[in-house]
């Protein structure tokens, strides 16, 4: 802990707790598009996004995958630039470019140096309005997702059975869904759906442009407002979803599948940026999961030897309320029902005992040097200002984050673990192996 604190320590000479909202600039044009921009001149380089709200989140039963299939679309080309022709220009002049899916965004983004931004004003403008859905294009692009899809959760065990997990835990919200869909969904969709979908939400206002790096804003604000201020605004897009009744008992999803180790994955449902309780709840993950010296591990894997791994996750940074959740891979020998006592038990100390003072600054100073080093990356930047807007919190989210987490207390990381982490809200996800033979 002192090798961290010494690191703490260095990075705040270089970087405030609490960012100077002034070197930020936020502006709505007139067509509702919203561009954050972030300067950053310590070398010749940047990163623009763009982050359209919409992601699994806003499907209906039946299309779900719709989003992320969408996504694979964008890359096929407009009249302007044919297939292929995006991803050649920027690779051309020393550029990167991906894109992403979540549940609550669909995101795409290229990094430059500094004198190749207009480049990504010129093809991220033509594909917001011009994109061209060939139906044979799609029906190529659908197998890719498909068989994605196979290999990545149908294949995987322990994928399939986190799947399986939210689809218990949300009866209701489409969190329950994954992000590349049910298969038996993606059967089913035809071009028409990409195409209804892209002219509902790929509209300049239900999209976020952020730009970090080398450059001058106001010159770029002008260039941005030139290359798309003139793109029709489009219907405000539907973001109301149902939301999720509370759960009354615990709930249980037993996958019997061809794997190496048992496996047990335990969820319970806890609030989301919009709760004072959240910056509590992401400390309290990361003192039962972060690391090799974190409760879990240190419990399960080096004191009582039932587990081969153990962890967890928290992400209060989404649209909706989403899991909190923790899990453990047995080792040899052991027993799921080992695995779910021990994970347990570990909950339970905590609601009785709380933590110590030690572990809470360390979790503190896990996560302000984990964000302090991110800042470092211009990328990294962007993503956090992007998803902060995207989700509802605005990028006042990122400037405060670890002010807000460094007021946390003792007493608030035991009340959170006491009201979130109980019985009547989790779901438990169990995982027995079997043989090729019993499988079959």
């Amino acid at each position: 802990m002192k090798f961290l604190s010494r690191i703490i320590v260095f990075l705040s000479l270089f970087f405030p707790t609490v960012l100077p909202a002034a070197e930020i600039q936020k502006v709505i044009l007139d067509n509702g598009l919203s561009v954050v921009l972030w300067e950053e001149p310590k070398a010749p380089v940047v990163t623009f996004q763009i982050w359209y709200k919409v992601g699994s989140r806003n499907e209906v039963n039946g299309k779900t995958g719709l989003s992320h299939l969408t996504e694979h679309m964008m890359f096929k080309g407009t009249q302007k630039y044919g297939k292929g022709e995006f991803s050649r220009i920027v690779a051309k002049n020393g550029g990167t470019e991906n894109a992403f899916t979540g549940n609550d965004y669909t995101a795409y983004f290229e990094s430059f140096a500094a004198d190749r931004i207009d480049l990504s004003l010129i093809l991220e403008a033509d594909r917001m309005q011009n994109l061209i859905l060939d139906a044979e294009e799609f029906q190529l692009e659908r197998s890719v997702v498909m068989e994605e899809r196979r290999s990545r959760t149908d294949d995987d065990p322990y994928a399939y059975l986190i799947e399986n997990l939210y689809a218990i835990s949300f009866l209701v919200h489409p969190y329950r869904s994954p992000i590349i869909g049910w298969m038996s969904d993606l059967e089913n969709l035809v071009n028409d759906d990409v195409r209804q979908h892209y002219a509902r939400y790929y509209v300049p206002n239900n999209a976020t442009i952020v730009v970090v790096g080398d450059f001058e804003s106001d010159a770029l604000l002008q260039k941005i407002k030139q290359h798309f201020e003139a793109i029709p605004r489009g219907r405000n897009a539907p973001q109301t979803v149902s939301p999720e009744p509370p759960q009354l008992g615990p709930r249980r999803s037993i996958v019997k599948r061809e794997a190496q180790l048992p496996f047990v994955f335990v969820s319970y449902h806890t609030p989301n940026y919009k709760s004072p309780d959240s910056h509590a709840l992401t400390l309290l993950s990361s003192i039962l999961s972060n690391g090799k010296s974190a409760r879990l591990y240190r419990s399960l894997v080096y004191e009582q030897e039932v587990a081969l791994d153990s962890g967890g996750y928290y992400n209060g940074l989404t649209t909706d309320p989403e899991l909190f959740y923790i899990y453990a891979t047995a080792q040899k020998g052991k027993t799921t029902t080992e695995l779910e006592t021990a994970l347990s038990t570990e909950i339970q100390r905590i609601q009785e005992e709380g933590v110590t003072a030690r572990e809470l600054e360390k979790a503190k100073n896990q996560i302000e040097a984990e964000y302090l080093m991110g800042l470092d990356s211009n990328f990294y930047r962007a993503m956090q200002l992007g998803k902060a807007e995207t989700v509802g919190a605005g990028y006042e989210y990122v400037l405060n984050y670890t002010q807000n987490i460094l007021r946390v207390s003792l007493e608030e990381i035991q009340d959170v673990a006491q009201r979130y982490l109980i019985e009547d809200g989790k779901s438990i996800g169990v995982l027995i192996p079997q043989t090729k033979s019993v499988v079959r």
